[in-house]
């Protein structure tokens, strides 16, 4: 039987519309917009001895404050020294991460706060933090309207003293008129707790050690590296330096 050829018909080409020029007036445009704000207040430190039992007293002192777990956080390993929350520098976020991931979300979450804020270097500082005021979601980080905070402390490089100043954190996607006052009278008692301590031995301006004089050779005990030449306690481990 023979086989009829089989023909392509010939298709007729397609007609595009003419898109009219359309100026910029006629264009509809979609907003998507994100505002974060982060805020933190900070107190005054407060002196106490050397012979304290350190940092590991602070989360004694958020008794009464603290609605969560106090968490004590230590200084960075040397080898994370420029590990920071920045999402536009890759390399110092990802060093941030491996050295916060293990910590639960709350206390993560303020560390991010206060170091995007610049109001604690963990270089050297240790923080003791819980969440003060507010409620957490399901997934354990503090709502935007919840107060975060707790104890800063580092040893002093004249002295060997512990200097210990109060802080406190809020923000978010989301603002609230009356959480500045609610943070303020939070600060407030926190300073008390501190003051009123056992063996306290006066107020300390609220200034981080700089190494005005030039670095000196890292510390022997802890290897910190930005200890100041006229400094004989380390600030981070505050053990008394080699002369």
């Amino acid at each position: 039987m023979q086989l009829t050829l089989l023909r392509r018909s010939k298709k007729k080409p397609v007609e595009r519309p003419v898109i009219p020029a359309l100026t910029p007036d006629a264009v509809v445009a979609h907003d998507y917009s994100l505002r974060l704000q982060y805020h933190a207040k900070g107190g005054d430190g407060v002196r106490l001895p050397a012979q304290a039992y350190g940092p590991q007293l602070l989360p004694d002192l958020l008794a009464g404050l603290a609605v969560s777990q106090v968490d004590l956080v230590e200084p960075l390993n040397a080898e994370f020294t420029d590990a920071a929350p920045q999402i536009t520098s890759p390399a110092e976020a990802m060093l941030w991460i491996n050295a916060r991931h293990p910590l639960r979300p709350l206390t993560r979450h303020a560390l991010y706060l206060f170091e995007s804020v610049d109001a604690i270097d963990p270089a050297y500082e240790t923080l003791a933090v819980a969440l003060l005021h507010g409620e957490m979601d399901t997934d354990g980080l503090p709502r935007y309207d919840a107060i975060v905070g707790g104890l800063i402390s580092y040893w002093d490089e004249t002295t060997g003293e512990l200097i210990v100043r109060p802080i406190v954190g809020w923000g978010g996607a989301g603002t609230r008129s009356d959480i500045d006052r609610m943070a303020q009278r939070l600060l407030v008692k926190l300073f008390a707790n501190v003051i009123h301590s056992q063996g306290a031995l006066g107020l300390h301006p609220a200034e981080r050690p700089v190494a005005v004089a030039g670095d000196s050779k890292p510390c022997p005990h802890c290897s910190f590296t930005a200890v100041d030449r006229r400094a004989f306690y380390c600030p981070k481990c505050g053990m008394r330096l080699q002369r």
